[in-house]
């Protein structure tokens, strides 16, 4: 017999209902604190910009088109598990844009 903080005369079925309420209220507020959006993606790709023309003529043109195409194959990777998710239209390319690019929300 399992043994419940509560004592032998617990409820499994209150305390799952209780659990299940923690890890909703708790994947909520994770979901809220690492909350990306548009403006800051589009931040993003400023700065994918500016720092692939920067490393392109500090170092040299090739190293700049790597910086970009690196980041232009992860929105493609991400555009394509989009889309094998079911996600289609404008909206498959504004989370796979958000994914690739919402990182600047933390700089």
């Amino acid at each position: 017999m399992e043994r419940w903080p509560e004592g032998p005369a617990a409820d499994p079925e209150a305390a799952r209902e209780r659990y299940d309420s923690d890890m909703r209220a708790e994947r909520k507020a994770l979901r809220e604190a690492i909350r990306a959006d548009l403006p800051a993606a589009h931040f993003g790709l400023g700065i994918v910009i500016a720092a692939s023309v920067i490393v392109g003529l500090l170092v040299g043109p090739v190293a700049g088109v790597l910086v970009a195409g690196a980041l232009a194959v992860l929105f493609l990777v991400a555009l394509a598990v989009m889309f094998v998710r079911g996600v289609r239209g404008l909206d498959a390319g504004r989370r796979a844009y958000v994914f690739t690019f919402g990182w600047a929300n933390w700089v």
